[in-house]
């Protein structure tokens, strides 16, 4: 991170660009001459007799950056000046587009991704139809061109592609009983510790989260201290909060018994709150949950490998289960298979496959190597992203084939206020065109006294972050 470090503070002077959390505001008070419109995109051309033109989204432009990148956002008129002027001392601008001054011409786009990834000094100017997850697409005046392309000032007068945008926020555990839930008791209320991310997850087309907690405490303690039984209101702060997908394949559901799970189904379906990766038996907990906006499907499926709650039956209540060190013994090789089938046939039918898994050891950043093992069994059988919970830290990113995988993302509503570590961690953004995984982003937060979430910035961001981006791997790991 060396040379990137170095580049930020003459960036920032050049009014080019922010850091990673920030925003940087116009250097000038208009456009210049030409509008918004970059001075080297080519206006349409079309009429009767001509070649039929091509694919929107080969010809749509958009300016890309290595995740560890500190070009992040860029005002219009610095953008205009990157293309026009090239890029400041240190970086290099990157295009197929022959006629961009002092930028490196390579006739490949996909081939220019491919070093974006791997370079945080190089910024890519690229036809959107290469862009994917495992770069960033720079903001500029505050517009995401993968969540608002028509908005994005560097655009050409020709057509645009008009994809179906759909738009997932993922959190990481969520805890709703013991010292949070006398929170809410004394507070009066349900929603405070959703509050200070509720608009923002409520914005996003699918909101999604593991529910580490039971809704019912009919039965007996099964865990001790650590038994986490919630007041059924806080069903009210979770539909406050948008969630549209609730994770229930982990190790504190069973926290009370069986009589506590069938309660906690019930509820959950009498607040239309649909949830995934546990049941009143085995066909309902290992049943995926699709969910469906517009022309766009998603599929859910969820997996325990922690234990404690037990594996539905036939005939009995519980998590859908998989079997997997370092918690549950050695790797159920059948389960683990049959789950690889359960996958291949939700993606066969849906859009989008999104795996939650529960794994892992806590209290590190450091996948297991069976965390690895599955992710990769699971991206061979069509998943496209997985995210994982239970170790109550971020743990590393990485890319198998086309598919994300998150390994945790901490905790989101937790009381473990006894380490940093255990009071951070990120809601992960996901932007989908058509279905296809297009943007990733890890939003980072601090949980504070009163146990709700808050988003943070600049170096408290970098720091939280960091936990993850030590143990990623690909074009997440630090360079």
């Amino acid at each position: 991170m060396g040379r990137t470090a170095l580049l930020l503070s003459a960036l920032l002077l050049a009014g080019a660009c922010t850091a990673p959390t920030e925003r940087a505001e116009p250097a000038e008070t208009s456009p210049p001459p030409d509008g918004p419109t970059s001075p080297v995109d080519p206006p349409a051309s079309g009429g009767p007799g001509e070649t039929p033109q091509p694919d929107p989204a080969d010809t749509t432009r958009i300016l890309v950056t290595h995740h560890h990148s500190p070009v992040r956002v860029l005002s219009t008129p610095g953008a205009v000046r990157l293309l026009s002027s090239g890029a400041p001392p240190g970086l290099q601008l990157v295009t197929d587009r022959s006629d961009v001054p002092t930028a490196e011409h390579v006739a490949d786009p996909a081939a220019i991704v491919a070093r974006v990834r791997q370079d945080p000094l190089l910024i890519g100017y690229v036809p959107v139809s290469v862009v994917d997850e495992t770069v960033h697409a720079v903001r500029v005046g505050s517009v995401d061109p993968l969540r608002d392309l028509a908005a994005y000032p560097l655009r050409s007068d020709g057509p645009l592609p008009d994809p179906e945008v759909v738009t997932l926020a993922i959190t990481g555990d969520i805890m709703l009983g013991r010292r949070v839930g006398d929170h809410l008791r004394d507070t009066g209320g349900s929603t405070s510790v959703f509050r200070p991310f509720a608009e923002r997850l409520a914005a996003a087309d699918i909101t999604v989260g593991n529910l580490e907690s039971t809704l019912s405490q009919r039965g007996s303690p099964t865990q001790g201290g650590d038994s986490f039984g919630a007041d059924p209101a806080v069903r009210e702060g979770l539909r406050t909060a948008g969630f549209d997908v609730i994770g229930l394949a982990n190790n504190h559901l069973g926290d009370f018994g069986d009589r506590a799970m069938l309660d906690t189904f019930a509820l959950l379906r009498a607040a239309g709150l649909p949830y995934v990766g546990a049941g009143r038996d085995r066909a309902e907990a290992e049943r995926p949950l699709v969910v469906e906006r517009g022309g766009t499907s998603v599929g859910f499926l969820a997996v325990d490998s922690i234990g404690e709650t037990p594996a539905a039956t036939a005939s009995a209540p519980g998590t859908s289960r998989l079997d997997m060190p370092p918690r549950t013994g050695p790797m159920d090789e059948d389960r683990l298979a049959r789950l690889a089938r359960q996958v291949r046939a939700l993606a066969a039918r849906v859009d989008t496959v999104v795996v939650m898994t529960h794994w892992g050891t806590q209290y590190t950043n450091a996948p297991e190597p069976s965390q690895r093992r599955v992710a990769r069994v699971l991206a061979r059988a069509g998943a496209d992203v997985v995210v994982g919970g239970h170790p109550h830290w971020l743990q590393g990113l990485e890319q198998v084939g086309e598919t994300l995988v998150v390994h945790s993302l901490g905790n989101f509503i937790f009381d473990m206020d006894f380490q940093r570590r255990t009071q951070e961690g990120a809601v992960l953004e996901l932007v989908l065109w058509d279905g296809e995984v297009r943007s990733a982003e890890l939003v980072p937060y601090v949980i504070g006294e009163d146990f709700a979430p808050r988003p943070v910035r600049g170096g408290t961001a970098q720091r939280v972050l960091a936990t993850a981006w030590e143990t990623s791997r690909g074009p997440y790991a630090l360079p």
